[in-house]
């Protein structure tokens, strides 16, 4: 479950770096490029699809894992780690974070899971 949450969280980053890459590209497109078109050429934009495959891999992962383990346990685990993993990762990638705010966010997660478990 942390696994997964740790997969989520760094390709949500990196898909949202992706997408910045395919947007600066999608302005040279001609004026009236239809959404196929521009869909297609996200999807081709490898910034993007590399952690969008890896993305549903983990989705993947996570429906198996949710066949083994109490969902009132799987999916506040999953969710607070993939919280917590995004704020990192998008730090790491240069974007601007609030630390303050993320690492307040991650603390009453962490007690709130914690307080389901317990």
């Amino acid at each position: 479950m942390v696994a997964v949450g740790l997969v989520w969280g760094a390709t949500n980053a990196l898909m949202r770096r992706g997408t910045l890459v395919w947007d600066r590209r999608s302005r040279s497109l001609p004026a009236g490029s239809g959404a196929i078109r521009r869909w297609a050429d996200l999807l081709l934009t490898w910034q993007y699809s590399a952690p969008f495959l890896a993305n549903l891999s983990a989705s993947a992962t996570f429906f198996r894992l949710l066949s083994d383990a109490p969902i009132s346990v799987a999916v506040p685990v999953t969710n607070a780690t993939t919280f917590a993993a995004t704020a990192i990762a998008a730090a790491l990638l240069g974007e601007d974070t609030r630390a303050a705010p993320a690492a307040l966010g991650t603390a009453l997660i962490v007690l709130g899971v914690w307080v389901c478990i317990s």
